[in-house]
């Protein structure tokens, strides 16, 4: 007879990372999904076939096996190559991404060819248990992550860390990259709150704590900084540059200008071409 009885120490409990959703996902030819950016880290597992992947200037093709770890608020997107054939899954997941400051462009890319058995037990269960919704299928979901992200800091050739939320500033900075890159379109409360997954009224508090003022005026002081921008080096019209800026009608644009800066569109852009 033999036994073998092995003492496990107690888990820490500092790995606090949470899987806020995963898809699945299948193009062929050539597709192009917009660049942007999450308030959570995303990874990416090419299931089959190869395509594009774009973070922020940098362009890279992926192929079967690929594991891509995005930053949160990085830029980036999925492009689809001519003729080609990819098929891959995505997991959100907050309170996690690269610790290594030598990541220049808050992204990672390693092939897990040699361990794929195990990723893709956890992916496809993952899935399975999100589209099935059984009894208590979160928690599931939740317990493979851990294993998965283990499993990744393991394998990973630079450090993945499960980093604790601090405080609202990670979404504060999240809504604040997004109103700098779309400030241009129409922006409600109502859509920074279901980007952001804050509650409208958390979100007014929290962001006027962190930048001194709504989101709403953030949104349009950039508008107007745009404003003078195009006044003073181009010959647009008013009423175009109210049309770029996202104003519905060139009057509301003056009132607006005039209001704020105590000075209208027309007389900056003539003190400014004195």
């Amino acid at each position: 007879m033999s036994d073998e009885r092995y003492s496990m120490p107690k888990a820490d409990g500092k790995f606090k990372s949470t899987l806020l959703y995963i898809t699945h996902s299948t193009f062929n030819g050539d597709w192009n999904s917009t660049i942007h950016a999450h308030h959570c880290a995303e990874i990416f597992y090419v299931l089959r076939g190869k395509g594009q992947f774009k973070v922020e200037n940098q362009a890279f093709e992926v192929k079967e096996d690929d594991l891509i770890v995005v930053n949160p608020l990085i830029s980036h997107t999925e492009v689809g190559l001519e003729g080609e054939f990819m098929e891959y899954v995505v997991l959100g997941v907050d309170n996690f991404e690269l610790s290594d400051s030598s990541e220049r462009y808050g992204y990672t890319i390693s092939n897990y060819r040699d361990y794929k058995h195990e990723i893709l037990f956890y992916l496809k269960t993952m899935l399975v248990e999100a589209q099935n919704k059984d009894d208590h299928y979160e928690l599931v979901c939740q317990y493979l992550l851990e294993i998965l992200l283990v499993n990744m800091i393991r394998r990973a050739k630079v450090k993945l860390l499960s980093v604790p939320s601090k405080n609202d500033n990670k979404d504060c900075r999240f809504v604040e990259k997004y109103i700098n890159d779309h400030f241009k379109e129409n922006i409600t409360i109502d859509l920074l709150s279901k980007i952001s997954y804050m509650n409208k009224y958390h979100l007014i508090h929290s962001f006027t704590k962190y930048k001194g003022m709504s989101p709403i005026r953030y949104v349009l002081e950039k508008r107007l900084e745009e404003a003078k921008m195009l006044l003073a080096n181009t010959d647009l019209s008013i009423g175009k540059i109210a049309e770029i800026i996202g104003f519905s009608s060139s009057s509301y644009f003056a009132q607006t200008f005039k209001k704020y800066l105590s000075i209208t569109p027309l007389e900056y852009r003539k003190k400014h071409n004195a």
